[in-house]
């Protein structure tokens, strides 16, 4: 990785409830409308409107997923935020709580 390259992101993911997840990961997968967009540490400033599918995070080996209905994504080169809403069968669970 190069130098001053980040190497993780702060993921922070707002449904009209909750402040889901907060946390720093290694990557993230969401679900574009054209398709699933991976995102890593040092990713070019993009806006992503998302559909339907699920949000993937990964924090060293351990591997998160809900599924969402939806919404856009701010990705920057150190974090993405995301503004989003359940899936009416997307459970939440205390460990994709940051």
């Amino acid at each position: 990785m190069s130098e001053g390259m980040p190497n993780s992101l702060k993921l922070r993911v707002i449904t009209p409830g909750q402040l889901l997840v907060d946390e720093e990961v290694h990557e993230v997968g969401l679900p574009g409308l054209d398709g699933c967009l991976g995102i890593l540490p040092g990713h070019f400033p993009l806006l992503v409107t998302l559909g339907d599918g699920d949000i993937t995070y990964r924090i060293s080996d351990k591997e998160q997923t809900f599924g969402v209905s939806g919404g856009y994504a701010e990705v920057h080169a150190d974090r993405i935020q995301v503004f989003t809403r359940l899936k009416d069968n997307g459970q939440e669970s205390d460990e994709g709580r940051g």
